[in-house]
C-alpha cells in the first residue's frame, strides 16, 4: 500500500485494510461460522441487555471485552469477516448515541482518527458542548469509552509530547524549532510551559486537514506556533522549505502507515533533525484491548505494531552506529514510542 494523506487520499478502513496481509476466508469456513454464531448469540444478548435497560457502561464494558477476546483469538480473516457483521446488527445505533463513537463511525470530516475524534479522547473543552447534548445514554457510554486503555494512553502521548518539547527548549535555549507532522489540534501545546513562557523559536504545526490548520492559527495567533497545511507527501517531497529541527514528532500518523512508508518518513525526518536533534514516532501496540470495539462499532482500523515492528523501521531508516535510539512502552503499555536522537 502507498499511503499518501494529502487531502485526496484520505484514511479510510478500506485503505488500511487492504494493508494487511489477507487469505482466502473460504480456507477458514468453518472457523467463520462457529465464531460467527457465537458473536449473533453475544449480540443478541447485549440487544435483550438494552432492552432492559441495564447500565449503559457495564454493557458496553461487557461487549468490548468479548470483542477483544474474538479478535485475538481467532485468524485475522475470519475477524475481518465478522466486522460487517457487528456493523450491521441493530445494537449499532445504540452505541452510536456515545459522541465519541458516533464521531468516529460517521466521519464528519471524511476520515478515520481526525483531531476532533482525539479531542473526544482528550476530554477536551471543544468537545464539552457535544457530550452536554447527548442522551442520556450516550453520556454513561462516553464515560467508559474516554477511559479505556487506550483513551488513557493517548492522553499520557498528549503529556509526553508536552514534556519533550519543555525538555528540548530548555536543553537548547530560545533557540529551539520543533516540527509536529500530522499535528490534529496541537492540543499538546496548550500545556508547554517553553511554548507559554516564551522560550521557543518557532513550534511548526503541519497537517492535512485545513480545519485543523485553521483552528491552530486562531487558538495559538502570537505564539511561536506556525500551522502549514502539508501532508506526508510533503515532507517526502521537500515540498514545503521547513529548515531543520531540534525535535521532530509524529505522534498519531504510524497507526496508519505501512512499514515502506514509514521508513521513508523516518529517514526523511532524520535528514530535517539538526545535530543532536531528536524524532519521536508513536504507534498503538499490538495487543490493544480496545482494538475490536474500535474496529467494529467505531470504524476505526490501526496499525498495531510490536516492539520488533517498531525497531524495524528504525533499523531500516538509519546507521546505528550514527545515532541513539530506543523503543519503549508508554506507562499503560498500549502505545509504543520509537526515539532516535542524531549524533552531533
Amino acid at each position: 500500500m502507498e499511503t499518501i494523506l494529502d487531502g485526496k487520499s484520505l484514511i479510510t478502513a478500506e485503505m488500511i485494510a487492504t494493508s494487511l496481509p489477507r487469505g482466502k476466508l473460504e480456507h477458514h469456513s468453518e472457523a467463520f461460522e462457529t465464531a460467527r454464531v457465537e458473536l449473533a448469540l453475544i449480540l443478541h444478548a447485549t440487544h435483550q441487555q438494552i432492552e432492559q435497560r441495564k447500565d449503559p457502561a457495564e454493557i458496553i464494558r461487557r461487549l468490548t471485552s468479548y470483542l477483544s477476546a474474538t479478535r485475538s483469538k481467532v485468524h485475522p480473516d475470519v475477524w475481518q469477516a465478522l466486522i460487517p457483521v457487528v456493523q450491521n446488527h441493530p445494537v449499532l445505533e445504540y452505541f452510536l448515541e456515545d459522541p465519541l463513537t458516533r464521531w468516529s463511525h460517521d466521519k464528519p470530516r471524511g476520515y478515520s482518527g481526525d483531531a476532533q475524534l482525539l479531542d473526544y479522547i482528550y476530554c477536551d473543552p471543544h468537545v464539552a458542548e457535544s457530550v452536554a447534548n447527548a442522551s442520556e445514554t450516550g453520556k454513561a457510554l462516553y464515560s467508559h469509552t474516554k477511559d479505556v486503555p487506550s483513551s488513557i494512553a493517548a492522553r499520557e502521548r498528549r503529556d509526553l509530547l508536552t514534556r519533550y518539547v519543555d525538555k528540548i527548549a530548555t536543553e537548547n535555549g530560545p533557540q529551539a524549532e520543533v516540527l509536529a507532522i500530522a499535528a490534529g489540534h496541537l492540543r499538546e501545546a496548550n500545556r508547554s510551559a517553553a511554548l507559554r513562557e516564551g522560550r521557543l523559536k518557532r513550534w511548526v504545526a503541519l497537517d492535512q486537514d485545513p480545519q485543523s490548520v485553521g483552528l491552530i492559527t486562531r487558538d495559538f495567533q502570537g505564539t511561536a506556533v506556525e500551522a502549514i497545511d502539508g501532508s506526508v507527501r510533503t515532507v517526502l517531497t521537500r515540498g514545503h522549505k521547513l529548515g531543520k529541527f531540534d525535535f521532530i514528532y509524529a505522534s498519531g500518523l504510524y497507526d496508519y502507515l505501512a512499514h515502506n512508508v514509514a521508513v521513508k518518513l523516518t529517514k526523511t525526518c532524520l535528514q530535517m533533525l539538526k545535530p543532536n536533534g531528536t524524532f519521536l514516532f508513536a504507534n498503538y501496540a499490538e495487543g490493544n484491548p480496545d482494538a475490536g470495539y474500535w474496529e467494529t462499532f467505531m470504524d476505526w482500523v490501526l496499525l498495531l505494531r510490536s516492539e520488533a515492528d517498531m525497531w524495524n523501521i528504525i533499523n531500516a531508516s538509519v546507521d546505528r552506529n550514527t545515532v541513539e535510539a530506543q523503543v519503549f512502552f508508554g506507562e499503560n503499555r498500549n502505545v509504543l514510542y520509537g526515539v532516535i536522537e542524531k549524533r552531533g
